[in-house]
């Protein structure tokens, strides 16, 4: 049998890890000096409200080794292989808590893929795999082709503010106030695994107009795989920005994905966002 372990940052829920058949590792959330496991201790709703009244950026914490370590040697006792797809490296310690973990499992049939990747685009993944382990697909079929998948993933957001960008130290305090002043929404995605500010523009209407503007330049969307519409904090307006995209990219009955604590401590709340495989 094939296990396939990814960690929360993937957005997926506790009963829907069960319908998928994954297992979900939680990284914590450290908000006003308390910790809280993602999705098990604090669901992103209530992160939301405590984020909006916190003064202080909450803080992430990675999973320890230890917290794969145990499923790993559940997986070895049944002879089960394991894939295991992790946040990306560049912004978390995740993949080396897995990695070493792996080390100390001391088993041959465990294989940890670095997804590059965050929230919907992570989920995309795993759900990919889900789908070949399905489809009857050998472990090393799996893994050789997840290692190429992740690389046609990408991700897409307008942001309602700078504000988080400023607590996170990815802007300057002057640069904040004078987007906020003009209106500016951040355009960010993952380059290379790293979150980044990639544009910006002057209110949501003209970053959702960028945003297809950077889809066409990096080549369009494959339609023959899944697209994920997601947000953070509520989801006012969210089908607006659903339906400029499904008109211009033509595409429909997209997955709907709520980002949790970790990209939603930098990304803050009011973000709009495309996960999608490229062509």
């Amino acid at each position: 049998m094939i296990k396939i372990i990814t960690d929360s940052t993937s957005d997926i829920d506790v009963e829907y890890a069960k319908v998928l058949d994954v297992e979900v590792v939680p990284l914590k959330v450290i908000i006003n000096g308390k910790d809280y496991k993602d999705r098990i201790d604090l669901q992103p709703s209530e992160f939301y409200n405590l984020l909006e009244k916190s003064s202080i950026l909450p803080t992430t914490s990675q999973p320890s080794p230890q917290d794969f370590l145990s499923l790993y040697e559940d997986a070895k006792t049944n002879n089960d292989s394991i894939i295991v797809i992790t946040l990306s490296s560049q912004v978390s310690g995740t993949y080396q808590s897995a990695c070493i973990a792996k080390d100390l499992a001391e088993y041959d049939n465990i294989y940890v893929i670095d997804s590059f990747n965050a929230t919907q685009g992570l989920r995309l993944i795993v759900e990919k795999a889900v789908q070949l382990r399905n489809e009857g697909k050998d472990f090393q079929e799996i893994v050789n082709i997840i290692e190429k998948y992740k690389h046609r993933v990408h991700i897409l957001a307008v942001v309602d503010t700078l504000e988080y960008f400023y607590k996170g130290g990815r802007l300057s305090k002057a640069s904040a106030t004078m987007g906020t002043l003009l209106k500016f929404k951040p355009i960010v995605g993952l380059k290379d695994g790293n979150l980044v500010l990639i544009s910006k523009a002057r209110g949501t209407q003209k970053g959702i107009s960028k945003i297809i503007d950077i889809i066409h330049e990096n080549g369009d969307i494959d339609l023959n795989e899944p697209i994920c519409i997601g947000y953070t904090g509520n989801d006012d307006g969210l089908d607006k920005f659903e339906s400029i995209l499904k008109k211009e990219f033509n595409f429909q009955d997209p997955l709907h994905g709520y980002v949790g604590p970790v990209i939603g401590t930098h990304a803050g709340p009011g973000a709009r966002l495309i996960a999608y495989i490229g062509k």
